[in-house]
Formats: C-alpha cells, sequence, structure tokens
C-alpha cells in the first residue's frame, strides 16, 4: 500500500478497527476513511453502495461486526446472523463494484468446530457442527470467508480473511450483559474491590462512564447494588459463569492490528492458493498459540487488580467450547509472530481502563 493510498476502516471505533487506526498512523499512512455507524449504517446497502461509489476507497479493511459475548450470542442469535451477513455482503460486494485493490476481512476462531482438533489449523474449517451457544455468529463469518474466497476465483480479486483468537485491548466492551470474557471479569472485579473498599466515589465514576441496564452513577445507591447483585458482584465475591475450566486464548488488540496491517502489505491471496488442488481454507489464523484457563483468568485479573475475594463459579451457566486454540503456523511461516503475552497484556487493559 502507498503511505497516500486512500484506506476505509470499516468499524473504526471498536477494539480492532480502532487498533488498526494507530497502527496505520503509526506506520505513516495519511489517508484514512473514517465512517461511524451513524453517519453510515453497513446494514443498509443503498447508503453503502453509495459511500463507495462516492468515495472510491482502495483498501479496504473490513473490522465492522455485531459481536458480544456468551450470553449476547445465545440470545440475539437472529441480530448475530442477520447483522453480520448484510454488513459483509454490502462492504465486500461494493469493494467488488467499485474496484477496491485490496479487502481483509476480519472473522473468528469460533468459524471452527466445536470438536476440531487443537491446536485448530486452517483446513478443520466445516469438518464437523459448530458450539451452539455461537453458530449463527460463525455462520455468519464462515460465509464472509467464502465470499472473499469465492470472489477471487470467480473475479480475480484480492480479498484476505484473517481469524483472530479472543481479542482485548483499549477500546474494548466493558457492557456487564454482552462483553466478552476477559473485559467482563476486569471490570467486576474492579468493581468489586472498590465494593471491598467502600469507595463508592469509584463505582460511581464506572456507571457513569457504563451505565449498566440504563442505571448511572448518579442513581441511588441501592439501584446500583442492584444491578451488582444481577451480575454477581460482591465486595466479598464475584460470580462467574461455567465451571471455570474451558481454555482460551488471547490476544492483544494491538498486535491483532499489527498483524493485520502486516498482511495487508505483504501477503496476496496468491500467496494463500494451493497449486494442486481444490482451493478452499485460505483463510490465516491470528493468534498466540497460548492458552488459559477461565478460572486461571480470573486470579490473574484479581492478582493485578489487587482483588482479594472468593470467585462463585455458576454451574448452571454454560462453558462453551472447552478449549479453542489456534494454530499459527501459517501466519508464522509468512513472518509474523506475538509478542505480548497475556500477564503483560491484563496488565496493560487494566492501566488503561483504570487510568
Amino acid at each position: 500500500m502507498e503511505k497516500t493510498a486512500k484506506i476505509y476502516v470499516a468499524g473504526h471505533k471498536g477494539l480492532v478497527g480502532s487498533a488498526i487506526v494507530e497502527n496505520l498512523r503509526s506506520k505513516g499512512y495519511t489517508n484514512l476513511l473514517l465512517r461511524s455507524h451513524h453517519e453510515l449504517d453497513l446494514t443498509n446497502q443503498a447508503a453503502v453502495f453509495a459511500f463507495f461509489a462516492q468515495e472510491r476507497p482502495e483498501y479496504v479493511f473490513l473490522a465492522a461486526a455485531k459481536v458480544g459475548g456468551i450470553v449476547a450470542n445465545s440470545t440475539l442469535r437472529g441480530q448475530f446472523i442477520y447483522e453480520n451477513l448484510q454488513i459483509q455482503n454490502n462492504v465486500i460486494h461494493a469493494s467488488y463494484l467499485n474496484g477496491v485493490k485490496k479487502l481483509l476481512f476480519l472473522g473468528s476462531t469460533c468459524i471452527y468446530p466445536r470438536e476440531a482438533p487443537q491446536p485448530m489449523p486452517e483446513n478443520c474449517l466445516l469438518t464437523s457442527p459448530l458450539e451452539y451457544t455461537n453458530e449463527p455468529y460463525a455462520m455468519a463469518k464462515i460465509a464472509g470467508i467464502k465470499m472473499c474466497e469465492s470472489y477471487n476465483l470467480q473475479y480475480g480479486t484480492n480479498y484476505i480473511a484473517v481469524m483472530p483468537t479472543n481479542l482485548y485491548g483499549p477500546n474494548d466492551n466493558f457492557d456487564l450483559e454482552k462483553s466478552h470474557v476477559l473485559p467482563a471479569l476486569l471490570r467486576k472485579i474492579y468493581i468489586a474491590k472498590q465494593l471491598m473498599e467502600n469507595n463508592w466515589a469509584a463505582i460511581r465514576a464506572d456507571f457513569n462512564r457504563l451505565p449498566v441496564e440504563g442505571v448511572s452513577g448518579d442513581a441511588p445507591q441501592n439501584d446500583i447494588t442492584a444491578k451488582l447483585d444481577k451480575y454477581g458482584v460482591h465486595k466479598d465475591s464475584v460470580e462467574i459463569w461455567g465451571t471455570g475450566t474451558p481454555l482460551r486464548e488471547f490476544l492483544w488488540s494491538e498486535e491483532m492490528a499489527d498483524a493485520c496491517v502486516f498482511v495487508m502489505e505483504k501477503v496476496d491471496f496468491s500467496d494463500l492458493k494451493p497449486a494442486d488442488k481444490e482451493i478452499r481454507n485460505t483463510h490465516i489464523n491470528i493468534g498466540t498459540g497460548k492458552e488459559i484457563t477461565i478460572r486461571q483468568l480470573a486470579e490473574l485479573v484479581a492478582a493485578t487488580v489487587g482483588y482479594q475475594g472468593k470467585f462463585v463459579f455458576n454451574t448452571d451457566k454454560p462453558d462453551g467450547t472447552m478449549r479453542k486454540l489456534t494454530d499459527t503456523s501459517k501466519l508464522n511461516a509468512l513472518g509474523w509472530q506475538h509478542r505480548i503475552d497475556i500477564e503483560e497484556g491484563v496488565k496493560k487493559l487494566y492501566q488503561w481502563y483504570s487510568g
């Protein structure tokens, strides 16, 4: 990519998109095209097509998506499949119609089967059933992979799909109902520590920054306590869904962004397709190749925050997939390696959140 090329980052305010924007700027890219959801609704095909026809971006990072944790995935199943399919279809097809030179589509490792081999290689896609709790989201992302692959084969485009593992970092979603496991744990444990220390000024500041179900920090103390009770946050204990035994892999979002920009700069579809067989599974895993149990993660967050209460594991709630470790050998062979491990990353996230 030329430093002055027009680059559209879809989803630039989100966890990954904001990190991609910062990475591009740090590398000297000066012509970034950014639109908020209020400025451009990516589920609106007419609006997306008009935007592309007017702006004519040369490169596209498709980081926009409807995302959430196990609760949101379980309860918003229709929204997750519909909105993600709409976003992907509109942006990818508009890119094709307007001659975009290269597109990077961001998926998720939840595309892989529930009983996938560990670590999960790219070629295990569609080999057995998905995890039920996130099946609609996973199906949408699989469709995005196949759309990129199919457009490359039929139209000669250069669209690459990357599958990040669980991400965390600045600008993450800390909503207690809809966030992923790590930011949810960090916020719960942070508030529990404030409860233990009777630091209501900090708790009210937290609720003002991110109200819980409409309850802000200006609400009566009993209303705030009621919401915290609902999510299992107390001064002496924090509730965690499931058994605490599932293993998860986590990647710092700024490293994910660096990998994305690396792929956009260095890798083409021609580098990924096999020469002597059916062309499929050309997507690329992005991860660390390292894992930690949910219990160990909670203990790490507690130690980082300085919380000394206990954890209550609600075994009536689902665990989700028991293990989701990515095989990163394809990306490593292309020349990219991660550097920030979970211990350092949790410290950085806590500093960002509490600072």
